[in-house]
């Protein structure tokens, strides 16, 4: 690869070990890769904050680079923690748990990362601009900010992304170069789509039928006429888990679609493909429900102030976490929304979520509006899932 000076002195252990390591990481990625050069990267997003799925050994090699010198060079934020920081008594979180899950958050802020542990960034001040560079590991955000902000990243492992963080730089490779972000598959909705569940059943037909092509095409969308920021963070949560996605262009909406053509090669998405992407994900009947989440990927404040408005002088009959990052959280705070949600029964659980946070054997039935808290409650949890609308599952909290 070719290397500036400093970013040869890096390498060379000149700004300290965890640097160099750092670096070594990343030249051996652009190794594997065949990148030709680094790119500066504008901010980071750590994907890997949880304890349960850290674990020691993990830990162990964020204490390392601390110990070494470790700082980040640029704004890098955090992922989902696996507990809320201030209040994971009331989540059911287990003291040793905690001890451990606040050592990893420190390792992280004796490096400079800012402790937002959240999936999305973009919410809460890391919000690039169209054509930057970032390193960016949580699957939905990348998706997010490659489509619907039009920044450039790839989607990182958690040790590539730390080591971009401590050098302000990533291999010049896949979705950082021009060439890599040409859409090869045109998808033609028939159907109108309607709440953030639709757009999530969405992802999971166009990235089932994605993967059953064998490969990893770019998306055009087309018959989309219209899509909020909570429809969109949706779709690409859901974008991501079922079908790999990193990247998809929508006419009309995204601000890459207008410099490409639609490809030859396409698929059509109907009401049917619509009702057998939902049906897929209701396995569980209204009565065997224990367990409500809203907040995957976490909730902007208009979908917490329609929360409010819902619960508004009623009582929830089932745990029901409110999953949200901390700064959207004050902000309810400030608004009132949260004192009427918290007075429903409901439970914030800020800081984390329900994918990454230390729930497997307690509960045996998700409901949520989330395709991809519907996956990882089914494979790493074991729990049965449904999957409504949003309105829909507070009503059914409520039952």
């Amino acid at each position: 690869m070719n290397l500036t000076s400093e970013e040869q002195a890096f390498l060379a252990g000149e700004y300290g070990p965890a640097t160099r390591k750092a670096m070594q990481i990343l030249c051996a990625l652009g190794t594997i890769y065949a990148a030709e050069s680094m790119v500066p990267v504008v901010s980071a997003q750590v994907a890997g904050v949880s304890y349960d799925n850290l674990g020691e050994a993990g830990l162990a090699f964020l204490d390392e680079m601390a110990a070494g010198g470790g700082k980040a060079r640029i704004f890098a934020t955090l992922n989902p923690a696996g507990m809320d920081v201030d209040n994971w008594q009331a989540l059911g979180i287990s003291p040793e748990f905690a001890a451990n899950q606040a050592r990893v958050i420190d390792a992280f802020t004796r490096m400079g990362f800012v402790a937002a542990c959240s999936c999305t960034p973009y919410l809460l001040g890391n919000l690039p601009h169209y054509s930057e560079h970032l390193a960016w590991a949580e699957s939905s955000a990348v998706c997010y900010a490659n489509s619907v902000l039009g920044a450039r990243t790839n989607r990182e492992g958690g040790p590539s992304a730390l080591a971009a963080a401590l050098t302000g730089r990533t291999p010049a490779y896949g979705y950082h170069l021009e060439s890599e972000r040409h859409p090869s598959l045109t998808v033609t909705i028939t159907v109108p789509l309607k709440g953030s569940a639709d757009f999530s059943y969405l992802g999971v037909a166009i990235g089932r039928q994605m993967e059953a092509l064998g490969t990893k095409p770019i998306p055009y969308l087309r018959g989309i006429p219209c899509a909020s920021l909570e429809e969109l963070k949706s779709f690409c949560a859901s974008l991501a888990t079922y079908g790999g996605a990193g990247l998809f262009h929508i006419e009309g909406i995204t601000p890459e679609a207008a410099l490409y053509s639609p490809p030859k090669e396409g698929l059509s998405i109907t009401a049917n493909d619509l009702k057998i992407a939902k049906d897929s994900l209701n396995l569980a009947d209204p009565e065997e429900i224990d367990f409500v989440s809203l907040g995957c990927p976490h909730l902007s404040l208009a979908e917490i102030a329609r929360l409010a408005d819902l619960l508004e002088g009623r009582q929830v009959t089932k745990t029901f976490w409110i999953t949200t990052s901390r700064p959207i959280k004050h902000l309810a705070d400030r608004m009132g929304y949260t004192a009427t949600i918290e007075a429903s029964g409901a439970l914030f659980a800020v800081d984390t979520c329900c994918v990454v946070a230390p729930i497997k054997d307690r509960f045996n039935a998700l409901l949520t509006d989330s395709a991809k808290a519907c996956y990882y409650a089914a494979s790493k949890n074991r729990f049965k899932t449904r999957c409504q609308a949003f309105d829909h599952v507070v009503e059914e909290a409520l039952r």
